[in-house]
């Protein structure tokens, strides 16, 4: 599978020379940042195992991010927080964190692949590609970064706001979380646009 992914991304590299994978976690919970990964892989140093982050075991994910990170010849995670998804919207916020990650790269890359079916807009060429983190191993990569990266974010909030029991739902609005919402209130880190149709806000 991942010679596959690896593939993909090696047909695109030909034209290009290099290219960087971008992708984002935490769009649809109603609370913490939404976290971007941009991320330029060493095709001569490939990660075995890189896939879909939804795919991939916690502890899987926490073993491959290591690796990312070592052998990535750059990469950037950018985590926008409540009140700019609050003011710009959950797709300006996603858009704004995939330009800032791309952007910081260095050294720059010749295109951005970005998961999904639209682009932000970039110095550099984009292009999307749906349901990417399952076909280019860059955006899986970055798929894997980014979920690790807010997975942890919302551990440490965890710990400070322990009645919200942020570790096992993330911030996700599951059953469990709108009942503790219920009992303890919207807090600074909540999104208050995701709240308004339950009234909390």
């Amino acid at each position: 599978m991942t010679e596959e992914l690896y593939a993909f991304d090696a047909h695109l590299r030909a034209e290009y020379h290099s290219l960087c994978g971008v992708d984002e976690a935490g769009r649809g919970p109603l609370c913490g940042p939404v976290c971007v990964a941009a991320v330029i892989l060493d095709p001569e140093n490939p990660v075995d195992g890189v896939n879909d982050s939804k795919k991939l075991s916690e502890k899987k994910r926490e073993a491959l991010y290591r690796q990312i990170v070592e052998k990535a010849v750059a990469y950037r995670v950018e985590m926008i927080g409540p009140d700019v998804i609050d003011e710009l919207n959950i797709l300006g916020a996603t858009m704004l964190g995939m330009r800032r990650a791309v952007e910081a790269l260095s050294p720059r890359p010749g295109l951005a692949l970005i998961d999904g079916n639209r682009c932000p807009e970039l110095s550099i060429p984009a292009l999307s590609v749906v349901k990417g983190d399952a076909r280019s191993a860059s955006i899986a990569a970055a798929s894997i970064l980014a979920k690790v990266s807010r997975d942890r974010y919302m551990t440490e909030l965890a710990r400070q706001y322990p009645q919200y029991r942020l570790e096992q739902h993330k911030g996700y609005p599951t059953k469990l979380h709108y009942e503790l919402l219920d009992r303890y209130g919207v807090q600074p880190f909540y999104r208050k646009s995701f709240l308004k149709k339950r009234g909390y806000v």
